[in-house]
């Protein structure tokens, strides 16, 4: 019976694990939860780096999008060199020095690789560590997200302001894969879903509920990026502990592949 992964992080974020997950013997189907779509913004909205000591990046695609916004909106061609940048993780640091206009030798803070967890704690102890907090901070982010590392930079007597770039929205999955999820499900097959935000869980949740899966689903095996969402599915599932059949593991594709193979 062969071992099936399905991908539901945004296009564009799958095409690598699927690749290495198919050379290792996977049936994948790519199967994006959610769609990320850009906010437009006018030049008089759009805050610019060099106005803050410290711009924090929530995920690869804010960075993407606010480097497009700086460059289509205010013409910015680098970017500026008194200003850190920090990310939550290292793969969205990775991102973030690979984009056109962003200075190689700018500081990026980040959480080391080995770290417990890539999120807004694990970055907080990282901004902790380093000596006297920023003053002026720019936390660039969807239209919905946690507020925690906001809080702690305000309590902390930081200014912060937040700049959403885009939104995110459930997708609607073609008619193709549902039915490949049916025929899946009548031949009783467990495949396993990387799932790496609540929104995500939840839009899954609404898809496999219209389809008439859901018992099916939860029944799955998971691969998740954060505690956080193993206790999600737990809850979901109405028991007090994690959720059966749960790997854990940081959001970078060769800690998602090591997980898969763990299932």
């Amino acid at each position: 019976m062969p071992q099936i992964a399905i991908l539901t992080r945004p296009d564009g974020r799958n095409d690598v694990l699927a690749h290495e997950l198919g050379a290792a013997g996977w049936q994948v189907l790519v199967l994006p939860a959610l769609e990320i779509l850009p906010v437009p913004v006018q030049a008089g909205q759009l805050p610019h780096p060099q106005d803050y000591d410290l711009v924090v990046f929530v995920s690869g695609n804010a960075a993407r999008m606010y480097m497009a916004q700086l460059q289509s909106v205010a013409g910015m061609r680098a970017w500026p060199e008194a200003t850190c940048a920090a990310t939550v993780g290292p793969a969205s640091a990775r991102a973030l020095q690979a984009l056109p206009g962003f200075g190689n030798d700018t500081t990026v803070l980040c959480p080391p690789p080995e770290a417990p967890t890539h999120d807004s704690e694990a970055l907080w102890n990282v901004l902790r560590a380093r000596g006297p907090l920023p003053q002026r901070v720019l936390l660039v982010r969807g239209t919905q997200g946690r507020d925690w590392l906001a809080e702690q930079l305000a309590n902390a007597g930081a200014t912060v302001d937040r700049h959403a770039v885009y939104h995110r929205q459930p997708a609607s999955w073609r008619a193709g894969a549902v039915r490949q999820l049916q025929e899946w499900a009548g031949q009783g097959m467990r495949p396993t879903w990387l799932l790496t935000s609540g929104e995500s869980i939840a839009a899954v949740q609404r898809e496999v509920s219209q389809a008439g899966l859901l018992d099916w689903w939860r029944a799955s095996r998971f691969v998740v990026t954060h505690p956080a969402l193993a206790r999600r599915l737990a809850q979901d599932a109405g028991g007090d502990g994690p959720a059966p059949m749960v790997q854990i593991c940081l959001p970078v594709d060769e800690a998602i592949l090591d997980a898969f193979i763990a299932a």
